[in-house]
């Protein structure tokens, strides 16, 4: 069996009145994520990480935001989409690790539903999700709530 670790990086401009989507979840808050997709940094994150450890480049490679058919597209369809680039090369998933950081509005309370989101979207089991979040306590651009930042890393393997 080849296994393989990846790392991916994301992070969004806050701006007002705009959606926040976090893990497939519309988040009530007076600040969202701008981008040209849902700007789910989550899953940018994790899709990174994914197409990272299996050395297919990066999202903005497969998915660039210059392309019409990925705007305002939500963001578990590049999963999807990664997932299957992933397939087509003979890597499964064998966990995820992501790290959520923004100051507002409370992740915790909405983790259960983004591991089921990305669970039922990649099959794969919601134990081997792993979705943290922490503050940069008021420091910085997400400290001022000016942006978000998500990091994640994986595992995948072939047998």
């Amino acid at each position: 069996m080849k296994i393989k670790v990846g790392f991916g990086f994301d992070v969004h401009q806050l701006k007002d009145q705009h959606p926040f989507v976090m893990g497939g979840v519309t988040l009530e808050h007076h600040k969202g994520a701008f981008g040209h997709s849902d700007a789910d940094v989550l899953l940018h994150a994790i899709c990174d990480a994914l197409l990272g450890a299996a050395n297919l480049r990066d999202i903005g490679f497969h998915f660039k935001n210059t392309d019409p058919r990925w705007k305002g597209i939500s963001s578990m369809i590049l999963l999807q989409e990664t997932v299957k680039l992933l397939t087509e090369k003979g890597w499964t998933i064998g966990n995820i690790d992501a790290m959520l950081c923004l100051e507002a509005p409370k992740i915790n309370p909405h983790i259960p539903q983004m591991q089921e989101n990305i669970s039922k979207a990649i099959d794969l089991p919601v134990e081997d999700i792993s979705i943290k979040a922490t503050t940069n306590e008021m420091m910085g651009f997400i400290g001022r709530e000016e942006g978000v930042v998500a990091y994640a890393v994986c595992l995948i393997q072939k047998l």
